[in-house]
């Protein structure tokens, strides 16, 4: 069996847009493959590590949530749900009646709090992948001093159209390494059967970097992958930058450094034909 056929996510044609449209009509019409029914074996034993039950948790694009079930379960009573699904969240607010649990019909990229942890279970494979830059810098924002982000990631390029979308190991590192240390970045030792070998665990932590000094910026006038490579590598030569990053649809570039930079003075050292536009992105 192909494992885009072992790895089933929706049924509905996938070009449409991943709005709040689309998920509503995945669960309306029972098309969640990617459900397991029960908490990720994964993500179950993880949370059997965790001590602390006053940890603020959130779960985005939490889907039927076993995971929240699970904490509940083990006295964890700071936990957040966000989906962007109207229907899920009103089928999970009557799953959770009266159980000390909060859910939220929202975008995870408007949210606005502070985190412990982010248990990543579903959603980053589900939304599209010109968005995982922006998933990284909004993590960073969204997590407290030392927060972590846990969870799964599949580790297959799928045959067809996501969602689900995957990708790789060393392709997912260079996205979170310059905002996060690596704890963990391994291939799964207790996925179920269907997933077996196709499912990286991690857990990253936090940088200790101030949130002045990561930018994420819209950039318009790219057409190439050799454009997006020389404007990384003309960025990484400038002083005071540690890390340049662009997305896989050359939209979006996400920018560390050692002090505040000018926007200005970015454009004019990766376009002197002033090709190239940047308009920041407030995270």
């Amino acid at each position: 069996m192909k494992p885009s056929e072992e790895i089933k996510c929706c049924i509905t044609t996938c070009g449409l847009p991943l709005n709040e449209n689309y998920w509503d009509k995945q669960y309306q019409n029972n098309e969640t493959g990617w459900d397991l029914k029960n908490v990720s074996p994964p993500l179950k034993e993880f949370i059997d590590t965790l001590t602390d039950k006053n940890l603020k948790i959130l779960i985005p694009g939490c889907g039927n949530a076993y995971e929240a079930e699970y904490l509940l379960d083990k006295g964890f009573h700071n936990v957040t749900l966000i989906d962007i699904s109207s229907t899920l969240v009103n089928n999970l607010k009557i799953k959770f009646e009266g159980k000390p649990i909060r859910i939220l019909h929202n975008d995870f990229f408007d949210h606005k709090e502070k985190y412990d942890l982010i248990l990543e279970q579903t959603f980053f494979c589900a939304i599209n992948p010109a968005l995982r830059v922006r998933y990284a810098a909004k993590c960073f924002s969204l997590l407290n001093d030392n927060g972590r982000i846990a969870g799964l990631l599949f580790n297959i390029v799928f045959e067809k159209e996501g969602p689900p979308f995957g990708g790789n190991k060393e392709e997912y590192k260079s996205l979170f390494e310059p905002l996060f240390n690596i704890n963990k970045f391994e291939i799964c030792k207790n996925s179920i059967p269907p997933r077996s070998g196709n499912e990286l665990f991690i857990e990253i932590e936090k940088k200790n970097i101030l949130s002045n000094l990561v930018k994420l910026y819209l950039i318009t006038g790219i057409t190439c992958s050799g454009c997006k490579e020389t404007i990384i590598q003309v960025l990484n030569k400038l002083d005071n930058i540690k890390s340049a990053y662009i997305n896989t649809d050359f939209s979006e570039l996400l920018i560390t450094s050692d002090k505040t930079l000018n926007k200005s003075s970015l454009e004019n050292a990766i376009s002197n034909d002033k090709k190239y536009h940047l308009k920041e992105i407030k995270i």
